[in-house]
């Protein structure tokens, strides 16, 4: 069990009797076995000829090596890929993650943690081949899962992978860990393809937003998003050990100042969504990168802050998921 975290409530859903044990498994085995993946590897590639991939909307041909604000081309840029044991328990499981960490990033958060990653583009480039090899290796290193990292802008490039992947006997389930600045269209080439959503829901205010990640309206395309991938594989479902199986859980990091809305975010999740949706409430928010130079941002969370949110929990009766433990430590040992 991941030290990091405590459950809120026992993620007791399980697939027996949701109709999903009956499917392919994982579920873009069924979509290999029609042809379907293959096709929608080729639609999502021709996308990158006019790239509206995700929100930013750039519209510059990416195979003839213009570049938008994700600074990303054809290749896939891998940064890392390797067993990681500090996502949330149902993720992590016993086993660990297998995680591949992609380079850029379509976002421009000031206070990111991996700024030398989404930003400065750090790793390898890779053609489908070789991301195919890399998911198989974790796959050997008997993962519970693909948990594919910053992974938007390289959707073709992943769809690709996992066609190559899946002739070689690739049968991990996919977890699809972002942001949550999404477009539609391209969530919608991921229906049958993912089989746990792990999104960031980071705002509630389109100005903090762009103030401090750049991202142009992403309280609205962060909305869609989280709808759709509920309408897609529903609240997080897991197995008799705890081990994820399909479903949503959406990640939020409470921030200094208020400045994510954190009341906001937990109210529309709860009211859009339905109070079973399981909630990653994140304390570990630290002044990174350019936040030092931040007046509202240059501190971190303060004990009363992260309070002020898992009382917002209980306000809105979201009882399922996850809160982190460290913060607490801290405060409750603390002397002032």
């Amino acid at each position: 069990m991941n030290s990091r975290f405590s459950t809120t409530a026992a993620m007791s859903t399980k697939l027996e009797g949701t109709g999903v044990a009956s499917m392919s498994y994982p579920s873009y085995l069924n979509l290999y076995e029609t042809g379907e993946l293959a096709e929608r590897a080729a639609a999502a590639w021709e996308v990158l000829r006019n790239c509206t991939i995700c929100p930013q909307n750039c519209h510059c041909d990416r195979t003839a090596g213009k570049t938008g604000v994700c600074h990303s081309g054809t290749e896939a840029i891998v940064a890392s890929w390797n067993v990681h044991r500090r996502e949330e328990p149902p993720i992590s499981g016993t086993r660990g993650a297998g995680t591949i960490f992609f380079g850029y990033c379509q976002a421009r958060c000031t206070y990111c943690q991996n700024f030398s990653l989404s930003q400065g583009g750090l790793g390898h480039r890779v053609g489908p081949a070789r991301l195919a090899d890399m998911m198989l290796y974790l796959q050997k290193k008997r993962c519970h899962n693909l948990d594919l990292v910053t992974p938007t802008h390289f959707v073709p490039q992943i769809l690709a992978a996992l066609v190559i992947a899946c002739e070689k006997g690739l049968r991990l389930p996919l977890v699809y860990n972002c942001a949550g600045y999404e477009n539609l269209e391209t969530l919608k080439l991921l229906d049958g393809v993912v089989d746990i959503y792990l999104p960031d829901a980071k705002y509630s205010d389109n100005k903090n937003a762009l103030r401090t990640s750049k991202m142009p309206r992403y309280v609205d395309h962060n909305q869609v998003a989280l709808r759709e991938m509920y309408r897609q594989v529903g609240p997080l479902q897991v197995d008799d050990e705890g081990i994820a199986r399909r479903g949503l859980l959406i990640r939020h990091l409470v921030m200094p100042e208020d400045v994510s809305g954190t009341r906001d975010v937990l109210r529309w999740i709860a009211e859009e969504l339905g109070p079973d949706t399981p909630i990653s409430l994140m304390d570990q928010y630290f002044p990174a990168w350019k936040a030092v130079n931040d007046p509202v941002l240059n501190r971190r969370l303060s004990w009363a802050e992260y309070k002020t949110a898992l009382d917002a929990l209980d306000e809105f009766n979201l009882t399922a998921g996850f809160v982190q433990e460290d913060l607490v430590e801290v405060d409750m040992t603390s002397d002032t």
